[in-house]
């Protein structure tokens, strides 16, 4: 086994960077600290594509630092392995989802939550321990804290399986919380896409009933015939939106977009939950009345702690749930982010970086 406690030198990485908020993203040049003595350190070998990584690019959230190199749907080989490592070794396959790092010490964290730890370090563009800033997966090395790896399980294809370690947690978590995983039970997912394609595979591996509430009707061959939801709504239907009404014990809402929340709440049972997990840049109105009349729950989840990331991902491989994804070379870069913004993509880009990003050495 590779063991290294220190190196003389900070490891050559090679990724491609957004230098400015005009979207564009090139090859850049980097480094990657040595493997401390708990890091793992592995080779990347596929990286999803997020719509957090198109906001964070464009700096439409507003806290962006620039070079930024995104990604946090990260799948690899490990190549090293720190002195005092204990779960992993070489040849192992791994991941890196949303956050590489947290304080260990609060509430969250002692409770396997560290995803709503206050000292949370993003996969990048966050400063982490060293004060150094953090670089994603849109590059050739990663090196991660064991604590922050995901063990790949072999029954999984390493490009189908990265999307899972943000997309895949953001839905399953909060399915667990909310008691929405109970076989029979009757659960919506609003939006088809990245997030929403999961959703519905992951409740439907747990026993749900599943029905896919969606703007556009073109969608409900995919979402019946290829995703096997049990029904299909479409939002802008009034009356199949009314002959639905209070017939939901639970809603994800995967819906990055200003849309109305009225309708949604309407479609839940007494005491149901509508679960936000898309990020509106703007704020959405909430109308009480509705609330107070069944004892209703707007509430929300984001991605989910480690311990649960690894059960969501075995629990992936057990039930063979990947996502769908485009697999494209990394000088594709530029032109899936354009198609990205126009959801002109099912469900997910995969960068295949083993194959495609040339080696910095």
């Amino acid at each position: 086994m590779v063991v290294s406690t220190e190196q003389e030198h900070p490891k050559k990485a090679f990724g491609w960077a957004a230098r400015d908020s005009s979207g564009v993203l090139s090859p850049f040049k980097f480094s990657r600290r040595e493997t401390g003595e708990k890091d793992v350190s592995f080779k990347v070998l596929y990286c999803g594509i997020c719509h957090s990584d198109l906001h964070m690019v464009k700096n439409e959230w507003g806290s962006s630092t620039y070079p930024l190199v995104p990604g946090h749907e990260i799948v690899g080989v490990v190549t090293e392995v720190g002195s005092k490592v204990e779960k992993f070794k070489v040849g192992d396959k791994v991941g890196v989802g949303c956050m590489v790092g947290s304080c260990h010490s609060c509430d969250s964290c002692a409770n396997n939550h560290e995803n709503y730890c206050p000292k949370m370090i993003l996969t990048y563009g966050s400063k982490y321990l060293d004060g150094t800033t953090t670089y994603g997966g849109y590059s050739d090395v990663m090196v991660a804290d064991e604590h922050f790896i995901v063990r790949v399980p072999d029954s999984l294809p390493l490009d189908g399986a990265a999307p899972l370690l943000c997309a895949g947690i953001t839905t399953y978590s909060p399915l667990r919380y909310f008691g929405l995983d109970k076989p029979g039970m009757h659960v919506g997912v609003v939006g088809l896409g990245g997030l929403g394609h999961v959703a519905v595979k992951f409740a439907k591996a747990m026993g749900v009933k599943v029905t896919v509430i969606s703007t556009s009707p073109n969608k409900k061959e995919e979402a019946i015939e290829h995703l096997h939801a049990d029904s299909f709504l479409v939002s802008r239907d009034q009356d199949q939106m009314q002959a639905a009404l209070g017939t939901m014990d639970g809603i994800i809402d995967t819906v990055s977009a200003v849309h109305p929340l009225l309708p949604l709440i309407g479609l839940l049972k007494s005491h149901g939950k509508l679960v936000m997990v898309g990020a509106p840049e703007k704020p959405l109105e909430l109308p009480v009345f509705p609330l107070l009349m069944g004892r209703k729950i707007v509430g929300g989840s984001c991605i989910g702690g480690m311990k649960e990331t690894q059960e969501m991902i075995d629990f992936a491989a057990k039930h063979n749930i990947t996502a769908d994804i485009e697999v494209i070379p990394i000088d594709y870069l530029n032109t899936a982010m354009e198609r990205l913004v126009k959801a002109d993509v099912r469900y997910r880009f995969v960068i295949d970086i083993g194959n495609t990003l040339k080696s910095s050495s």
